[in-house]
């Protein structure tokens, strides 16, 4: 699997991922607002543990510096 997130990147997905967390918690039982937070989260948390994004990578987006080619 080839990289294509950098550091920054990686943060940002990581702090989205925290604030859709609490918008789901705090959702006061509907259903698909929850859902929708939880599933978003766990997509961003994960790019963001492989460093690698299959959108980025269908569009031809890198955003490190030392990725290989």
């Amino acid at each position: 699997m080839l990289k294509n997130l950098g550091k920054a990147d990686r943060i940002i997905r990581v702090i989205l991922a925290c604030i859709l967390i609490f918008a789901g918690l705090s959702s006061k039982g509907l259903g698909f607002v929850f859902a929708f937070s939880l599933i978003g989260a766990a997509i961003l948390i994960i790019t963001a543990l492989f460093s690698m994004c299959p959108i980025y990578r269908l569009v031809g987006l890198k955003t490190c510096q030392d990725c290989s080619q």
